[in-house]
């Protein structure tokens, strides 16, 4: 008996402790994201603000607000930190990358870019999907015309390369 009241004491602190630590964010615990991927993301992006997370097949992902700025972070489901994606404007691109673009894709529109800022540490997520391995930012740019739709992937020194058909 003594044990079991000492395991409930101690669960009411962790509780309080980790419900005050997190500055008062919202999560919806129905999602089971774990502790752990909760404390790493309120280290990383303790000024985030407007926090939802979503659990994927494949990873555990939070969209949010800091500075102004939208971005999603992703956790694998073990936890691992993955990377961090925005918007971005396609005015910005490399200059070589839009030059190829508008060479190889004359007929596709350009849509909407997002940056994505990888976690170097661990690769293995790209590997397991048998995708090549992208560089600490990248931008993947969609490009649409008429009976298609693709996703380019532009490194940050303006190579271009095929990354998935959308439609």
């Amino acid at each position: 008996m003594k044990k079991l009241i000492l395991a409930a004491v101690f669960a009411a602190t962790f509780s309080v402790s980790a419900i005050a630590a997190d500055g008062g964010k919202k999560y919806d615990d129905s999602k089971n994201i774990s502790y752990y991927v909760l404390n790493q993301f309120n280290a990383d992006f303790n000024s985030a603000e407007n926090v939802v997370w979503t659990i994927t097949p494949t990873s555990q992902k939070a969209d949010f607000t800091i500075d102004g700025v939208k971005k999603t972070a992703f956790y694998n489901l073990s936890g691992t930190y993955l990377g961090v994606t925005e918007e971005f404007d396609y005015k910005k691109v490399p200059s070589a990358a839009k030059k190829e673009i508008a060479d190889t894709y004359k007929d596709y529109t350009v849509g909407q870019v997002i940056k994505f800022q990888s976690a170097e540490s661990d690769m293995s997520f790209y590997v397991n999907l048998a995708i090549s391995q992208p560089e600490a930012i990248d931008y993947f740019v969609d490009l649409k015309k008429a009976d298609s739709e693709i996703l380019v992937r532009v490194s940050a020194q303006g190579g271009v390369y095929f990354f998935k058909q959308v439609k």
